[in-house]
């Protein structure tokens, strides 16, 4: 169990996030399609996990925006932003604020990835969403990197992201 913040006051985790060097945990999410994708439908690319509470909020819509800027100049790399969002409050997340690159997944039909990932918050106001988290795998599903955000409402350090993505 990790402890972050939600302005200021203490909130929980699950557990912790994977472990550089360990093999991402596989999943099991819903597109905006209302597909469900796992890992291996990214298999051969990078992956960055930005994992938010709810697009529905300021920082979380901030980090989607910049994710789907910053995809854009790194190739065989791939955006998932994961939340409890439903699939079609994420549509119209990305229509309205032209994202064009970042895929959005929702928890919608399995609820374990927050467990799997120990990303899930047990206590506090948003208890039952993910907090934010930015997981870096390489193209064989390997963890390279992980930033659990101390702050819910901060953004991750994107320029820490993006150098552990070009290594």
């Amino acid at each position: 169990m990790a402890q972050i913040a939600f302005k200021g006051n203490p909130v929980h985790t699950t557990g912790e996030l994977p472990r550089v060097g360990q093999k991402a945990p596989d999943f099991r999410l819903t597109t905006a399609d209302l597909t469900d994708v796992s890992l291996s439908d990214f298999a051969g690319k990078k992956k960055i996990l930005n994992i938010v509470p709810s697009l529905d909020t300021r920082v979380c819509a901030s980090s989607a925006r910049r994710f789907d800027q910053e995809i854009r100049k790194l190739p065989n790399t791939v955006v998932l932003t994961v939340s409890a969002d439903l699939p079609f409050a994420q549509k119209r997340f990305c229509q309205a604020e032209n994202i064009e690159e970042v895929k959005t997944l929702s928890q919608l039909r399995d609820r374990t990835f927050g467990k799997e990932y120990g990303i899930e918050l047990v206590d506090g106001p948003m208890a039952g969403l993910l907090g934010r988290a930015v997981v870096v795998m390489d193209e064989e599903d390997t963890v390279r990197y992980t930033q659990l955000v101390p702050e819910i409402a901060q953004e991750p350090d994107y320029e820490d992201v993006l150098k552990a993505v070009k290594n």
